[in-house]
């Protein structure tokens, strides 16, 4: 009678170690994506970690270089824009800089703060105070901004010009008649003439001086050379003009930008001409679409693979790691596109 007890008491114990061992290896498998990696006890577990989890660290990139679209709203009306004014959102302020804040604690090292019209908000006081809170508390190795450089006055560089590495203006003519066409003027000011005004106060107040320009059908014969020669800036950025669904092509986008596209051969012959200008940093349409990491109003990841932008959640709201898994970032392609590059002013030894 003992003896059966004794064996039923057994296979009771068996049966209930086979349920646990089985729980226990449903439990390890849910667990080993996760980079952890626990060594056996009593020796030392110098192997290399499980293959899924060397490529889930392979996927999932570092946002070194993020561009920060805080608004999408401009004064200029750009026929080929690609991020256009589909809302008039702007985080508050103190929401902005505990993003920001993240994006350092997750590894980025230069903020670029565009539009939209980024000195639109505030009358530039928004971007100052980011620009600021960037350099000065979280003390960034860059701090750039693309602007029109329409709404730029001297008085914004004396307070907030010591803060910022580089300010970019965006040009793509020299022709007035051509700024025309594309939309990229306002009322009587000349868009060349206050392109050189900046040049001169970013001398004065000691700021990296860069100009961007989209090449497309009614500038693709233009030569820049004499221009861009005098003006002199750290880099010029190039880019082909590209379609974005949504954005400035398709039934919902707010641009038709069909117009102002050129074949790669156009663009090709472009920097052909302009192969003597050292500052050159060209962009084709592959290059670019892939290898920026685009943050929106709302401080979500722009996917634009596809075609078109496609957001992830905000990273205010599930972290930069669950958000950046849905960028679309390539960052091998922004290596070897040049997307690191001597981006802080002290590093750059300018003569201003």
């Amino acid at each position: 009678m003992q003896l059966a007890l004794l064996a039923r008491l057994l296979s009771v114990g068996r049966a209930v170690l086979a349920a646990l061992r089985e729980r226990l290896g449903a439990l390890c498998w849910s667990l080993a994506p996760l980079p952890l990696s626990l060594p056996l006890s009593g020796r030392r577990d110098s192997a290399p970690r499980p293959q899924r989890e060397q490529e889930r660290d392979d996927e999932l990139p570092t946002p070194t270089s993020v561009n920060y679209h805080f608004t999408r709203q401009c004064n200029y009306k750009c026929g080929f824009c690609f991020h256009t004014a589909k809302t008039s959102f702007v985080l508050p302020l103190e929401e902005a800089k505990r993003g920001l804040a993240m994006l350092k604690e997750a590894g980025m090292e230069k903020i670029n703060f565009s539009g939209g019209e980024p000195f639109l908000q505030d009358r530039g006081e928004f971007v100052g105070k980011l620009v600021q809170f960037c350099k000065q508390e979280l003390e960034l190795p860059s701090v750039s901004i693309v602007s029109n450089g329409s709404l730029i006055r001297k008085q914004w560089f004396e307070k907030y010009g010591e803060y910022l590495d580089i300010l970019a203006i965006s040009c793509d003519s020299f022709d007035e008649d051509v700024n025309v066409l594309i939309g990229r003027r306002q009322g009587k000011k000349n868009h060349v003439e206050n392109l050189h005004k900046l040049r001169q106060w970013c001398r004065e107040y000691a700021v990296a001086f860069k100009i961007n320009s989209v090449i497309n059908r009614f500038n693709v014969e233009e030569d820049m050379n004499e221009q861009i020669k005098a003006l002199n800036p750290v880099r010029w950025k190039v880019f082909q003009c590209l379609l974005i669904e949504g954005e400035n092509s398709g039934e919902d986008a707010l641009r038709e930008a069909e117009k102002f596209v050129i074949s790669d051969e156009e663009f090709d012959q472009f920097l052909d001409r302009h192969k003597g200008v050292s500052c050159l940093v060209p962009e084709s349409n592959q290059k670019m679409r892939d290898s920026y990491l685009i943050l929106d109003e709302y401080m979500r990841f722009l996917n634009c693979r596809n075609g078109r932008k496609e957001p992830s959640k905000s990273i205010l709201d599930v972290g930069v790691e669950a958000a950046i898994k849905f960028s679309g970032f390539d960052e091998k392609m922004f290596l070897r596109r040049g997307g690191k590059y001597v981006w802080s002013k002290a590093d750059m030894k300018l003569d201003w």
